[in-house]
């Protein structure tokens, strides 16, 4: 632990493994950016700076990167967070398919939004699956008009997640922050979503079995405090997860990123 004291940014901060991490910090002294939809569930996180937010709009995040520049013109760490499954199709505002929108572009957007700062964060920790083999980008369905199901919807984010790390530290290499991806294995964590039955019970299994929060969250708290010395990298758990798998193809990072700069220009108005 280090004695200096930090500002952290947490997405997805008033729920499960967010929160927890979030009253981790404070407890510490540091400043914690709470990012949420539910400013009330955050009074039970007294000294953290609250930004009410739906992160699954693209004008949300931006209002989001405009509060965090004007108020800490410092960051140290950004910790991604914010979840939320879908068993039924769901299309915001913007017509952006629910669980990219939320899982990947609001990721997207503010990693790419804090390190285009004078001070970029010595850290971005996101928190998804790395390495799962199973999780694969539909190119010609990003936004699963074609038959939707919300494991596939999950298993792209996940995957788009893995590319994004890949393609940050592509442009970012030399520029000091570390992108890390961690999958923190199974915690009995809040779950948010809206399942069918059947995955509605998987889900209770889960929180019966798995590992409680303040175990989960250990190895972001150990990513955050000690950066890795690579540009880019991936973790179960503590364990390192080897980047030369399809998973983080970087010809694939590189056709994501540009996609996704012309769906957020495609936005801008």
């Amino acid at each position: 632990m280090t004695s200096t004291p930090k500002t952290i940014v947490i997405s997805g901060g008033t729920d499960g493994m967010g929160r927890a991490l979030a009253a981790a910090y404070l407890e510490r002294g540091d400043t914690v950016v709470v990012i949420g939809r539910d400013a009330a569930k955050a009074a039970a996180l007294p000294g953290a700076h609250v930004i009410a937010a739906d992160l699954s709009l693209v004008s949300e995040n931006r209002r989001v990167l405009e509060e965090i520049n004007a108020r800490h013109p410092a960051v140290d760490a950004l910790v991604l967070c914010a979840r939320y499954f879908r068993s039924t199709r769901f299309v915001t505002a913007e017509g952006i398919e629910g669980v990219f929108a939320l899982e990947y572009l609001s990721r997207f957007i503010l990693s790419h939004g804090l390190t285009a700062r004078a001070a970029a964060p010595r850290v971005i920790v996101n928190v998804s699956g790395p390495g799962v083999p199973i999780g694969r980008i539909h190119w010609d369905d990003l936004m699963l008009e074609r038959g939707y199901d919300g494991m596939a919807a999950q298993m792209q984010a996940g995957r788009a997640n893995d590319l994004l790390a890949v393609a940050y530290a592509a442009r970012h290499a030399t520029g000091g922050t570390r992108y890390v991806l961690i999958n923190p294995g199974p915690v009995a964590s809040s779950f948010a979503g809206e399942y069918d039955p059947p995955l509605a019970a998987q889900v209770a299994a889960l929180k019966r079995h798995g590992r409680p929060v303040g175990d989960g969250i250990q190895p972001i708290v150990a990513r955050v405090d000690a950066p890795p010395a690579a540009p880019v990298t991936a973790f179960a758990r503590f364990d390192p997860i080897s980047l030369d798998g399809p998973a983080f193809d970087p010809h694939a990072a590189a056709r994501l990123h540009d996609l996704t700069r012309r769906l957020l220009a495609s936005l801008e108005t």
